[in-house]
């Protein structure tokens, strides 16, 4: 099975829905879970919120917040995730920023990739990633692949329906 068939079943047998913040992922880790036929009993919704402002006017994330930390820090991924939680019928929620490439600066350089993932009465929990300098498709799919399988980690944790 692959992982969003993984985080699927896991969904199911929680019975929970799950819903995606992407940013520099642009929908994949949704894609990846609604590419299954029947996936809709267990994905809510995804948010494709690859500017500043749709992060603001999507996900409530403070315009303050990114000004001071920047759309790829801890606190912007949290509060994506917290935001996505809000705003959604789903239990858990995962959000990707990062800065897939080319380029970068020397803080937040080339394949800098920052998680969340929230979840109804717990705290969010961020994850940082650096897949380098491996160009960006491949820095996209490593951060779809590393957001489900934070999902399944997530899910793991929760009591079966």
């Amino acid at each position: 099975m692959s992982r969003a068939e993984d985080v699927l079943t896991l969904a199911r047998k929680a019975g929970v829905m799950v819903a995606t913040a992407e940013s520099c992922t642009g929908g994949m880790v949704a894609a990846a879970l609604t590419d299954i036929p029947g996936s809709s009993d267990a994905f809510d919704r995804g948010f494709i919120t690859y500017s500043n402002q749709a992060k603001v006017d999507m996900l409530q994330v403070d315009p303050a917040l990114i000004a001071a930390r920047g759309a790829v820090s801890s606190e912007v991924a949290a509060a994506m995730a917290i935001g996505a939680l809000a705003a959604s019928d789903a239990t858990i929620s995962v959000s990707v920023t990062g800065v897939a490439g080319p380029g970068g600066t020397a803080t937040k350089p080339e394949g800098l990739v920052w998680f969340g993932v929230a979840q109804h009465g717990q705290a969010v929990q961020t994850f940082r990633q650096d897949f380098g300098t491996i160009g960006r498709p491949n820095v996209r799919s490593a951060a779809r692949d590393y957001a489900l399988g934070l999902l399944i980690d997530g899910l793991t944790r929760l009591p079966a329906k």
